[in-house]
């Protein structure tokens, strides 16, 4: 039987038509009244779990201007497993840099292009020959800032440093309905549980974590910042001086870090809760935020681009801000 082409026209046509039937009553029955949609179960059935490190598909946590990525462990513990397939980043808006321009280069016009467009000669910034290094200068500037890696420093035992085969039984979700990563992972034998969410309108992080590994003395949080690049990774960690970073004030619960790198500037202010001492004796721009004897440690690190206030949201408010913004999305 030869089969015979429907035009596309003559398809929308008879469907139109069909629509109109079933509206006087020809054709099909009428639908059934469709009840309301249960929006909670909608959304948690697509909520993204992992159980192993997913170099290519890392979790993040944001709020349209701010973005945090971490690994299983909740935070950006391991971050060179992914530096050459999705990086770790902690990125904003407004985090920008730009590396110093070469004296060379200081004075020079670049030439521009021109095409034909239409009849009349359009000039573009495409050309590079005889002028390389200008053009790669002003390809690569202002190129994105990585702010700061916030990780876990687990000790073992012995007291050597974790590496990411040390770690088991991970179990990382993604709660889409409140915006907030819950991470479970076993180092040692002994279980640690992570939540880790982004305020909805300020650049900071909210972070929980439980263990009996705290109580231990195995495990500190480790804050350092990088020098900026216009590589993927958006950090440069081979050339600690060429930037700055000082502490500003400092406090029981609270510290205030200044950035700078080259022309630019920003502000990191990290607030805890509990018994909790900050180690500054590490290599530079390296922090630690090491508990005292505990199950649980709660912090959270706001970045901006200009002085930090003076009152920052605790980690349990953010938790909560960020469960009541992601449920009226």
């Amino acid at each position: 039987m030869s089969k015979s082409k429907i035009s596309r026209r003559t398809f929308i046509g008879a469907v139109a038509a069909a629509g109109s039937l079933a509206k006087v009553g020809f054709g099909q029955k009428s639908p059934k009244a469709v009840g309301k949609i249960d929006r909670f179960a909608l959304v948690s059935r697509h909520n993204p779990v992992l159980r192993k490190f997913e170099p290519l598909s890392p979790l993040s946590v944001g709020n349209g201007e701010f973005a945090f990525t971490c690994d299983v462990t909740g935070l950006q513990t391991f971050a060179d497993e992914y530096k050459d397939a999705m990086p770790l980043c902690t990125m904003s808006q407004w985090g920008w840099h730009t590396k110093p321009i070469p004296e060379n280069l200081k004075g020079k016009t670049y030439q521009l292009t021109d095409y034909d467009t239409y009849g009349r000669k359009v000039a573009y910034q495409t050309g590079r020959t005889g002028q390389q290094e200008l053009y790669d200068y002003m390809r690569e500037n202002p190129h994105r800032l990585h702010l700061g890696k916030i990780g876990l420093r687990l000790l073992k035992a012995d007291g050597s440093e974790a590496r990411s085969d040390d770690i088991s039984d991970v179990n990382q979700k993604l709660d889409l309905w409140k915006g907030v990563i819950e991470s479970r992972f076993k180092f040692e034998g002994k279980e640690v549980k992570l939540r880790t969410a982004v305020h909805p309108t300020l650049d900071l992080l909210a972070v929980s974590i439980e263990s009996a590994l705290i109580n231990e003395a195995q495990l500190a949080v480790r804050f350092a910042f990088p020098y900026g690049s216009q590589t993927m990774q958006a950090a440069d960690w081979s050339q600690p001086e060429k930037h700055q970073s000082k502490i500003l004030n400092q406090a029981k619960n609270r510290v205030d870090i200044s950035r700078k790198l080259d022309g630019d500037e920003y502000f990191a202010a990290l607030r805890w809760t509990g018994d909790v001492r900050l180690d500054t004796t590490q290599e530079a721009h390296h922090f630690l935020l090491v508990p005292e004897p505990s199950q649980k440690l709660e912090f959270v690190v706001s970045f901006s681009k200009n002085p930090p206030p003076q009152n920052l949201p605790a980690a349990r408010a953010t938790f909560t801000a960020s469960e009541n913004y992601w449920k009226d999305f």
